[in-house]
């Protein structure tokens, strides 16, 4: 019976799915932060007044085109295609021999990155111009204004859309089995392959899979409403 098949790979293999389960919530969650972390500094970036004249228009003119080369590459390539690419090409063109767990959290990295720059960019752009005037009339610098009036406002409100993207790198990561990355779908294409229960051993995995997205999206909920404070106020004298 199917379900007695599910017990015994249950039984056999659960040290190797917990660990397939560990590496794929580790490399998602360093990999997220690290993007969500180029992302603010790039959707920052993207978002600062051109000068008429001068070097310092020149400069963000040739940042901001590196930027967007940056960000389309990323965004219009799948994450497959940049592992193979990023982890063989590494050491076809600079002799450089990546560590697979290292060559995992770097490409999630830089591909959330290029996603979260273009998320923060319209948390910016959602805020009420009329806060950066008053902000400059009192005499803050952009970035001034980015740090104490903004970006506070911009980290609530991409907030839902940066747990999404994690959620998403938790089942992307199952691309980088291409390159030997023993996450939980590498794990359980190894257990499959030794019991030939395909079914069942990929059943399993799909609840370890939903038990981790589940669990993510409580903790995110939980971490918005603390945020959102309390819903009845009582005013203080």
């Amino acid at each position: 019976m199917t379900y007695e098949w599910i017990i015994q790979i249950i039984t056999d293999n659960w040290p190797m799915f917990l660990r397939g389960a560990g590496i794929t919530l580790y490399i998602s969650l360093i990999g997220t932060i690290i993007g969500a972390a180029i992302g603010l500094l790039a959707g920052v970036i993207r978002t600062i007044p051109v000068p008429e004249r001068g070097l310092k228009r020149w400069l963000l003119k040739i940042v901001n085109g590196l930027l967007t080369v940056y960000i389309e590459c990323f965004r219009g390539t799948p994450m497959i295609v940049q592992a193979m690419a990023i982890f063989y090409g590494s050491s076809l063109l600079f002799n450089y021999d990546m560590d697979r767990t290292f060559a995992a959290i770097f490409i999630v990295s830089i591909n959330t990155g290029a996603y979260m720059a273009e998320i923060v960019r319209g948390g910016i752009y959602s805020v009420d111009k009329g806060q950066f005037e008053a902000a400059h009339a009192i005499g803050m610098t952009h970035w001034q204004t980015m740090r104490n009036v903004v970006l506070p406002q911009v980290i609530r409100h991409i907030l839902p859309a940066t747990g999404n993207q994690f959620i998403i790198n938790i089942k992307d990561t199952s691309v980088l089995n291409v390159i030997s990355v023993s996450e939980l779908y590498f794990m359980t294409k190894s257990i499959a392959g030794n019991n030939f229960r395909y079914f069942e051993s990929f059943f399993v995995a799909s609840v370890l899979y939903l038990i981790m997205t589940l669990t993510v999206t409580k903790i995110l909920q939980r971490i918005e409403k603390r945020l959102d404070g309390p819903e009845s106020y009582t005013l203080q004298r």
